[in-house]
């Protein structure tokens, strides 16, 4: 049960990551943003049927991440023909260093 209110926590979080992230002139426009929300809307759709099979009673403050995520990862602008920012030579993050793919990674430790 705690991986699966670790699973909520994490998609309220990184929902939060790409609404911000999309009035960023550079992420807004990278492919890896791109793909971030389709993975993210895809793995919240999972994950709220998992949810809906489980019997497990869950905190209502828990439960409500999940729309709320929701809320925001409908409402963010997927681009249309996005690059990799970097490989274009536009972002001059460091080497391995994306705000994207760092917040995306949280998810693999979990």
């Amino acid at each position: 049960m705690s991986k699966l209110i670790n699973e909520i926590r994490f998609y309220n979080f990184m929902s939060g990551v790409l609404y911000q992230q999309q009035t960023d002139p550079l992420c807004r426009d990278c492919k890896a943003f791109e793909n971030t929300i389709t993975r993210m809307k895809e793995g919240l759709s999972e994950l709220v049927g998992l949810l809906a099979g489980k019997t497990e009673p869950f905190a209502p403050e828990i439960l409500s991440l999940t729309a709320e995520a929701h809320i925001r990862l409908e409402s963010l602008r997927i681009p249309v023909d996005a690059t990799g920012q970097k490989k274009a030579g536009r972002c001059k993050m460091p080497e391995g260093v994306c705000f994207i793919k760092i917040s995306k990674a949280v998810r693999d430790r979990i």
